[in-house]
């Protein structure tokens, strides 16, 4: 009690308390800045996330993603031509699992090899010959890691 009296009159209790308010103060205030950074950060992946192409999203995820970019048909021989695929890496691991390729397999053939099953199964859905010729991979590398295959 005495301690407290003499804190009173020599004015110490009084920077106790502001101290203390102050320290407070710094909580809430350091708390609130973290909710922001972290509200900013969360901002920022998103608009990220929405300036990114699907593939990239996929990839993101660990998603396997496969898609057609482009189809060509020869102008000269309609029967002749080919599509343009693009996909992930998370795709060629899910075709090894489902059994098209091996590790050391190139991506390009273990693609391909998918997608030569997927047209018989089209044209067997069909009611097509599908034990006829699909022709042949021709297999060009291009820049940034890219194939193209005809």
């Amino acid at each position: 009690m005495i301690k407290n009296f003499i804190k009173k009159i020599t004015g110490i209790k009084a920077i106790e308390d502001a101290t203390a308010k102050a320290n407070a103060e710094a909580v809430v205030a350091q708390k609130l800045a973290e909710e922001k950074l972290k509200e900013a950060a969360d901002a920022t992946a998103k608009a990220e996330l929405a300036k990114s192409t699907p593939k990239e999203r996929a990839t993101r995820k660990g998603e396997p993603w496969v898609s057609v970019l482009d189809t060509h048909v020869n102008k000269d021989n309609v029967r002749n031509g080919f599509f343009e695929l693009d996909w992930n890496d998370a795709f060629v691991v899910q075709l090894k699992q489902e059994g098209y390729g091996y590790d050391g397999d190139p991506d390009e053939e273990i693609v391909d090899r998918w997608f030569r099953d997927l047209a018989r199964n089209i044209l067997s859905d069909e009611g097509q010959d599908a034990s006829r010729g699909a022709g042949y991979i021709n297999v060009s590398k291009l820049a940034d890691g890219k194939a193209e295959v005809k």
